[in-house]
């Protein structure tokens, strides 16, 4: 069996775009689908994509790991997240083939699962703590989870003096602990706005009653070392890794004990080393939440593995119950009380619907720049 060529379809159904990838055999019928993170610039992971076509055409797609170093290395320097998340997306559609061609489950051929279903946690967002209150309670009451996530820090953060921000963000997380009780995890994200250590660890300080699950990325992830002080000092779960993509990173990391949890996302860092990053982390005692913003794709890959290493956590997850996301693919993941039920069809189990994937072109995409009362830019 050889690969023949490689599809790209660069897809936006709401604010981002996911671009999907199709890899083709030989063998009549049979091809793999997976998904790249959605980087920002969208179109250079799919000219990464296009141009790696030419170095894959004519291998086995079985040859997962070998074919992965092929991109890995060959590329010369260390990948950076563009070329990474291309990466990502071909392995994923070559462990689709693998496990189709096999008849298994992909979980299967990574040897078998730890777990029978997979807990998720999505996300509740307001304006005002009594609006994230009451979306927290739909999201439990409603459909069922028993985990959410919320960014402690109100929309125009960067724009108030830290005092008020910081007693806000004690007021909305108290509000949202009242309307959902003691029995719903809530994780928080500052989204990697903040800068300086000293405010970083007065937030989780205030935070620090409300019991939060963790605290994502309370600051910025490029220096280890002031992580890890503020992991120390802190009574509350300390959690990153979403813009960290592969083992060597997270190495340093963990040797540090900088983090209680890492949340690498597959669609960057790619199965294999996912479970390398897994398995580093385990020996570190440290549970593994794969951060997950993604399409319908990336929600089947992730469930697949998630089954598969043992210090798994949970799982972020954007619900396939919207009309246009759920008709990107024909079975999106079941989701029953909180939890994503396995799929036993082989591969992914599911299938990209090219027919309908050209009603959602492309739009550019970026995250909205924010500035400080000074004029500078703030992070985001």
């Amino acid at each position: 069996m050889k690969i023949t060529r490689i599809d790209t379809f660069l897809v936006n159904v709401g604010r981002r775009n996911w671009p999907f990838v199709k890899v083709h055999t030989d063998e009549d019928g049979l091809y793999g689908v997976g998904e790249a993170y959605s980087c920002g610039p969208d179109r250079a992971t799919v000219e990464v994509i296009r141009d790696f076509e030419s170095w894959l055409v004519g291998h086995d797609p079985c040859d997962v790991g070998r074919l992965w170093h092929l991109m890995y290395a060959g590329s010369r320097f260390p990948p950076g997240v563009v070329v990474s998340a291309a990466i990502s997306g071909i392995e994923q559609a070559l462990w689709d083939i693998a496990g189709k061609a096999a008849g298994l489950p992909v979980h299967r051929l990574l040897g078998g699962k730890y777990r029978d279903r997979i807990r998720v946690y999505c996300h509740v967002r307001g304006d005002t703590p009594q609006q994230v209150a009451e979306h927290a309670r739909q999201r439990v009451q409603n459909e069922g989870f028993s985990a959410l996530k919320m960014s402690p820090l109100r929309p125009g953060s960067e724009q108030m003096p830290w005092s008020d921000t910081a007693s806000h963000a004690a007021e909305r997380l108290a509000a949202v602990r009242r309307a959902v009780g003691d029995d719903v995890d809530i994780g928080l994200d500052p989204h990697a706005t903040i800068f300086e250590p000293a405010q970083a660890h007065e937030l989780c300080r205030v935070l620090e009653p409300y019991r939060p699950f963790f605290v994502e990325e309370p600051l910025r992830p490029e220096h280890y070392a002031a992580m890890a002080r503020l992991s120390h000092k802190v009574e509350v779960p300390i959690a990153t890794g979403e813009m960290l993509y592969n083992k060597y990173q997270f190495r340093d990391l963990l040797a540090l004990q900088a983090v209680d949890i890492v949340q690498p996302d597959i669609c960057i860092t790619g199965v294999g080393e996912l479970l390398k990053i897994a398995a580093l982390a385990e020996s570190h005692y440290v549970t593994v939440a794969p951060h997950n913003p993604c399409g319908p794709v990336a929600n089947a890959v992730n469930a697949q593995v998630a089954a598969t290493f043992h210090n798994f956590l949970i799982l972020e997850y954007l619900p396939d119950n919207d009309e246009a996301r759920r008709s990107l693919v024909d079975h999106a993941v079941p989701l029953v009380d909180g939890y994503l039920e396995l799929s036993e069809r082989p591969g992914w189990g599911i299938d990209l619907n090219e027919e309908i994937l050209s009603k959602y072109p492309y739009r550019p995409w970026r995250r909205p720049h924010l500035t400080r009362p000074d004029g500078a830019q703030a992070f985001q």
